[in-house]
């Protein structure tokens, strides 16, 4: 790595943490040449504190250290992106975050639609909703709702319609994601036995 140190008078540069799990931004630090040193050599990631004037391990005191996973560089070569497994809160405040947020994976689009289920099943009249009448009517129903939709995919994934057959998954995604939370599950349920099969 090509670190431009000399950029700033005090030759610190902005590291960035970043859960490589969830990829949630969890702090920023401080680094100078004797703190990446360290924390290249010690798997635990090192900061030069400005306050105390002296490098500074995060969890030297609190034991929620920062494993290190990876170091990225970026194009102007004077901020790192520093990617850990946390151990406990990163905050000193006790927050997963320094930005007070927690710690969750999340899918993006997804995962808004699953509070969306969510919400309808818990808030909405089941008269005016298709989740809610769905889930009134039990988990029977919202299994053989995701058989249907499993075998429309699979009669769809035969033909040379992609857009049919887009249309035939979005629709079983969304029906197996009913499903889960049916069973009081959600996708990270279903990620972590995945993660867990990865060789």
């Amino acid at each position: 790595m090509n670190i431009n140190f000399n950029k700033n008078p005090d030759g610190l540069v902005p590291a960035i943490i970043q859960d490589v799990q969830t990829k949630n931004v969890l702090m920023l630090g401080y680094m100078n040449e004797e703190a990446l040193g360290k924390t290249k050599s010690s798997g635990l990631v090192t900061f030069f504190s400005r306050t105390k004037n002296r490098l500074w391990t995060k969890g030297e005191e609190s034991g929620n250290v920062l494993n290190l996973v990876d170091l990225k560089l970026d194009c102007d070569n004077d901020t790192l992106l520093v990617s850990v497994n946390p151990e406990g809160p990163t905050c000193h405040k006790g927050s997963d975050t320094c930005w007070d947020d927690t710690n969750n994976q999340s899918f993006g689009f997804i995962s808004k639609l699953e509070d969306t289920i969510a919400s309808r099943i818990d808030n909405a009249d089941s008269k005016k909703s298709y989740v809610a009448s769905l889930f009134a009517k039990g988990i029977n129903k919202v299994a053989q709702k995701v058989g249907e939709e499993a075998v429309e995919v699979v009669i769809e994934a035969k033909d040379n319609n992609d857009e049919l057959f887009l249309e035939e998954s979005a629709d079983l995604l969304f029906h197996y994601l009913m499903l889960l939370q049916a069973k009081g599950f959600k996708l990270i349920d279903v990620v972590n036995v995945l993660q867990k099969r990865e060789k």
